[in-house]
């Protein structure tokens, strides 16, 4: 999912979680208050239209690199503040090792390939465009 409104772990954990579930592992990518030794004061996110798309191809495919596993991803979009929540995931498996491995893995890809791209804004009132969402 991206979207403009507020994400959350426990949204993609309540979408992956069964009976047979031994282990759940979750991500919360926050919005920090620096980055490289300046102060942040927000970020904005914004998303080329195709990045809901891009985000289902890469959660599946790190579903069929992870078999076993049941996976949900959330990044959200538009002006964010400290402390707010801009990556949610969780992984279910029926042992940790495959959730943490499909976890790492989910994060790093949405990082790599989804089209949303990140602008700081740092207490010094100057601002910044990066290009990935990491």
């Amino acid at each position: 999912m991206v979207s403009e409104q507020a994400i959350s772990v426990e949204w993609c954990v309540d979408n992956v979680t069964t009976s047979s579930d031994g282990a759940v592992v979750t991500f919360s990518g926050i919005v920090r208050d620096h980055d490289d030794g300046r102060g942040v004061s927000r970020l904005s996110y914004s998303g080329h239209p195709s990045a809901p798309e891009v985000m289902r191809q890469v959660a599946d495919d790190v579903a069929a690199a992870h078999p076993g596993t049941r996976l949900a991803v959330a990044h959200r979009v538009g002006d964010l503040d400290i402390g707010d929540v801009a990556l949610a995931c969780a992984v279910s498996a029926a042992h940790r090792g495959a959730a943490f491995a499909a976890c790492a893995a989910l994060v790093d890809e949405v990082k790599a390939r989804v089209p949303i791209w990140k602008e700081q804004f740092f207490t010094d009132g100057s601002a910044e465009w990066v290009g990935s969402i990491g």
